[in-house]
């Protein structure tokens, strides 16, 4: 059984075979979507953009903060990057990121490189947007609340992507939800104040030096 919480990024041999081939098959089919929507509506202003935002991120990640209990998280950056690009150009950037992290670091597995891209890259980006887009109406509007909207996205994000891989390891028979749930949410809540901490200190950044960019993405956020 699992004795300690897993990382987002779960290596080859914690999955089924057949939840990772779903989970494949889940990612290639959002993926397609993304690449669809985003030639037809991402702003050309915005193309640049999109490597600049992977790049960050990847950078972003390869640096971990402590939390309790002797872990260590880092950034997703999911809800920054479709707060940017829009929330298709977001999944394409993530799930770039994930694929290069596996490939090139081997920082997650190949065989279950479709789980973590979904849960980083669609669920913490399609997911953490809508959640964003909800909160800033619900409290007053994007141009007002988009700093603590994106944060409380951002936070939900990386709570909601552990809770689905701990979702995935139940039912791989990895070990039992009613271990691996609280498990995973318990450092990944933690780990979550810094998701939000952080994107929300780069948005109130880029708002302050590059208002530009927060509205490149407005064609591709439908």
């Amino acid at each position: 059984m699992l004795a300690a919480p897993q990382p987002l990024h779960a290596p080859d041999g914690f999955l089924s075979p057949a939840i990772a081939l779903a989970m494949w098959a889940l990612t290639a089919i959002v993926v397609a979507i993304a690449v669809r929507r985003v030639s037809r509506t991402l702003d050309e202003r915005a193309v640049p953009l999109l490597g600049v935002m992977a790049a960050f991120i990847f950078a972003a990640q390869m640096f971990n903060f402590p939390v309790a209990g002797g872990t260590s998280g880092h950034l997703l950056g999911g809800v920054l990057a479709a707060v940017l690009l829009g929330p298709w150009g977001g999944t394409l950037v993530m799930a770039c990121v994930v694929g290069v992290q596996a490939l090139v670091f081997q920082d997650g597995g190949l065989v279950v490189m479709g789980a973590n891209i979904f849960n980083m890259g669609v669920v913490g980006t399609l997911g953490g947007y809508a959640l964003y887009r909800a909160v800033a109406a619900v409290a007053g509007g994007e141009a007002r609340m988009r700093v603590p909207a994106a944060a409380i996205a951002a936070w939900a994000s990386v709570v909601a992507a552990a809770a689905l891989m701990a979702v995935e390891l139940a039912l791989s028979g990895t070990t039992d939800l009613a271990i691996a749930l609280p498990a995973m949410l318990g450092v990944h809540m933690l780990i979550g104040v810094g998701e939000g901490l952080i994107t929300a200190a780069a948005l109130g950044f880029i708002a302050g030096t590059r208002a530009d960019l927060l509205t490149i993405a407005r064609g591709g956020a439908s």
